[in-house]
């Protein structure tokens, strides 16, 4: 399949972004450079210089609420993404509402309560739209640690036990391969037909 035929159906599908750190600002760059036409994308959280590490934002945006700031950088990227933001902490109810529309969702927040709560809202409200989650990203090195699996529409991407903590911190290069598998998966989902 050529670029201009993965272009032809990516720019047709809007993806959701549950949380835009780490894995959700660097998924987000990925998908737009391969011309999805839609990305819904929602986060509470400002840019501070700590995420600077990892995260898809620069010195200027500190301050700023991701989502906008992420808005910014992918009109910079590909203006032809149509990014629709929302600068709000996700729930069980929001996140049906903000999300209901999108061919697949990625799932990118650092809490394990976040995630467990965005997991259990869209495979038992919205099943048949496809989740794709980050787990265990934390740390560097190991890269054979690094995996993926399928359970129905749920698609998991990291080494499922390195959990974030003080000496292990999230960096940019784990934390970037993780992403970029996410944003491969949706790819995956979308040129297979979903």
């Amino acid at each position: 399949m050529t670029f201009k035929e993965i272009k032809k159906i990516a720019e047709k599908k809007t993806i959701g972004i549950a949380g835009a750190g780490g894995l959700g600002s660097n998924s987000a760059v990925a998908l737009a450079r391969v011309g999805i036409g839609s990305l819904i994308i929602a986060d509470f959280d400002i840019v501070t210089k700590e995420n600077l590490n990892r995260q898809h934002y620069f010195c200027a945006q500190i301050g700023k609420k991701k989502v906008f700031a992420l808005k910014e950088n992918i009109f910079k990227i590909n203006s032809d993404v149509k990014v629709f933001a929302h600068a709000i902490r996700l729930n069980p109810e929001n996140i049906v509402k903000i999300f209901k529309k999108c061919n697949v969702i990625v799932e990118a927040f650092d809490d394990a309560g976040m995630k467990q709560m965005i997991i259990e809202t869209v495979l038992g409200e919205m099943p048949d739209i496809p989740l794709v989650v980050g787990l265990g990203v934390a740390g560097w090195g190991n890269n054979n640690s690094i995996g993926f699996r399928q359970e129905g529409n749920l698609y998991i991407c990291g080494d499922e036990k390195t959990e974030i903590a003080d000496d292990i911190p999230p960096l940019a290069p784990r934390v970037g391969i993780v992403a970029n598998m996410q944003a491969n998966t949706v790819l995956e989902i979308i040129l297979k037909g979903k």
